[in-house]
């Protein structure tokens, strides 16, 4: 594989609703979106979830790109022959952090690789299912009462995984009367470190609901305190945050302090990543699922085919198309069966192609590099 031609574009997509976490509120997605090209013009996409801002982790958009420009499609620019996306991710691993523009190019690469293979993405990475499931996740409502009316449309859709983001004063009231209305669903609870150790007796309370898992209940790089909270409730504790590598998985496995992992593809640093973490956990009796970055199309087709993977257990954060966003940057759109299933393409690649007039759209800035700018 050699790459000829790279473009990074900067965008911009508005969501439908504002989706409120326990550290803010986002109205518009910015983003960045990696396009590599062979020689033979074939295409891979990459898309990089860094915010904005660094509330999630450390990383930001602006600084993303100046990763991905100077570090990472320089290198790949310079390249005369890349042997398959593992191999850039060994080969760039000197950087330390900045997963999510590692990410972007990982996943691009893949796309591309796969294309060049004339197989699908998936099959590519040893999926082993072709179907997968899907749940939603739903950001903090005002009140227990406006959470049940979103949870109802979504059941009526199909989704049988019910995520609800929690923050102090936003928990157990609405976690209760989720419990209360709809029975025996899958509910879990994701807090985005927004709880401490302080908080232990919430934590208990929570065992009473039946809860699928607590996901990242405290500090994103924390795996020590999360040990204690384990080992003091029933619940399953699920890990985000603080997970950002196989190492990290072996650390937190070690300790206890986890028994369940939300790999996202764009916080591991891409594909390569994600699939090792995934079978490093398998070995360990720890299942795992995909989680999303508020994903637009092309990250969306990137989490379908990792989460074909046989240690991809739970169901994922990958929902329809048109779950955040009115545009859809690729084609076909995807959406879910009634059993919330969503059937991988044996189409190469990631199966999906650009909507350029979409895309095109939802570019603020375009940056073209070829070979001859390195």
């Amino acid at each position: 594989m050699r790459i000829e031609k790279a473009v990074i574009r900067q965008m911009k997509l508005p969501f439908k609703t504002g989706f409120r976490t326990s550290f803010g509120t986002t109205v518009v997605k910015d983003f960045l979106l990696v396009e590599l090209y062979d020689a033979e013009g074939r295409l891979g996409l990459g898309e990089c979830s860094a915010f904005m801002r660094p509330w999630y982790n450390e990383e930001t958009t602006v600084g993303a790109r100046y990763v991905i420009r100077e570090f990472l499609l320089s290198e790949l620019l310079r390249a005369e022959e890349i042997k398959s996306p593992e191999a850039f991710f060994d080969q760039t691993a000197w950087i330390r952090r900045n997963r999510m523009a590692r990410s972007a190019v990982d996943c691009a690469l893949w796309d591309l690789w796969s294309r060049e293979q004339g197989i699908p993405e998936w099959r590519a990475l040893g999926g082993t299912k072709n179907v997968i499931e899907s749940g939603v996740s739903l950001g903090i409502e005002k009140s227990p009462a406006e959470l049940l009316k979103t949870i109802e449309k979504y059941l009526a859709q199909g989704y049988r995984r019910v995520k609800c983001k929690i923050a102090p004063g936003y928990d157990l009231e609405y976690l209760r009367a989720a419990r209360r209305e709809f029975g025996g669903i899958m509910l879990m609870a994701d807090a985005n470190s927004a709880y401490t150790l302080d908080d232990i007796d919430t934590f208990r309370a929570m065992d009473e609901l039946d809860l699928l898992m607590i996901e990242q209940p405290l500090a994103s790089d924390d795996i020590v305190d999360h040990r204690h909270l384990q080992a003091a409730i029933r619940t399953p504790v699920c890990l985000d945050e603080s997970v950002d590598s196989v190492d990290d998985a072996r650390r937190a496995i070690e300790l206890g302090s986890c028994k369940v992992i939300n790999i996202k593809v764009a916080r591991v640093g891409g594909l390569t990543e994600a699939r090792r973490i995934q079978e490093f956990a398998a070995r360990h009796d720890v299942g795992c699922w995909c989680g999303g970055m508020v994903d637009a199309g092309v990250a969306r087709g990137h989490n379908i085919a990792i989460a074909t993977l046989p240690n991809y257990v739970y169901p994922n954060d990958i929902p329809s198309s048109d779950r955040y966003y009115a545009d859809d940057l690729v084609t076909p759109s995807t959406f879910i069966d009634r059993e919330a299933h969503i059937t991988a393409s044996e189409r190469p690649g990631t199966g999906f192609e650009p909507d350029w007039a979409v895309i095109e759209k939802h570019t603020v800035e375009k940056e073209v590099l070829t070979r001859a700018d390195f």
